[in-house]
């Protein structure tokens, strides 16, 4: 049983990383067919594999999801997901299909056998509205954490934003409905990040450990 209980209508963070710390996301495509897994792993009834479901009528809908993606980041050897649980064992069963679905894609890929992500998923409990507000930023911009963007990867910092590119896997209004517009989401999550970096090279400084 996990430590943190996993109760609908509650927020999570969810993350996790490669085995050994090795790269689970080497190309764009292995980027894509994740994003794919977010999308069509987070149902209610289970859709086989991603290539079964490519020939099934029925597409996933908003009500029949197992929870709210709010904001993630894939980077080359770990994700991060911010989470609204909506359906009883929603995280459970969406982590399982993720995990287990990407694996096999990406041991068949790559020839490669055994486990691809570091044990169970982790999960820490959003306990207030500041703490969420923050961990959206923190997320959005966890690829650029060290400045340049780290390749490859991807995030729903364009969503966010309103830019092109891959949309419909977040719901961003449950952050952004706090906000006077995208505008002012961007200047808080960019003050954010800088606070997050400086506090992240004093932790350096006085424990002598890289985070």
């Amino acid at each position: 049983m996990r430590k943190v209980p996993l109760i609908a209508g509650e927020y999570y963070h969810l993350y996790n990383r490669g085995v050994d710390k090795r790269k689970i996301f080497q190309s764009h495509e292995d980027l894509s067919r994740f994003f794919q897994s977010m999308q069509e792993f987070n149902v209610l009834d289970p859709i086989g594999s991603i290539f079964e479901n490519s020939f099934a009528d029925n597409k996933s809908k908003k009500g029949d999801q197992l929870l709210n993606i709010v904001a993630y980041c894939l980077n080359p050897n770990h994700f991060h997901l911010l989470v609204k649980q909506t359906q009883d064992n929603g995280i459970s069963e969406f982590m399982k299909r993720l995990s287990g679905g990407y694996t096999l894609y990406f041991n068949n890929k790559y020839a490669r056998t055994g486990s691809l992500f570091e044990g169970k998923f982790k999960s820490v409990h959003i306990d207030s509205n500041t703490y969420l507000l923050h961990l959206s930023a923190y997320i959005n911009l966890n690829n650029r954490l060290k400045g340049k963007k780290v390749e490859p990867s991807q995030s729903s910092w364009e969503e966010y934003l309103g830019r092109e590119g891959n949309e419909g896997v977040c719901c961003p209004g449950l952050v952004l409905e706090q906000f006077k517009n995208r505008r002012e989401y961007e200047k808080f999550a960019l003050a954010s990040l800088k606070d997050i970096v400086k506090r992240k090279e004093l932790a350096r400084e006085f424990v002598g450990l890289e985070l």
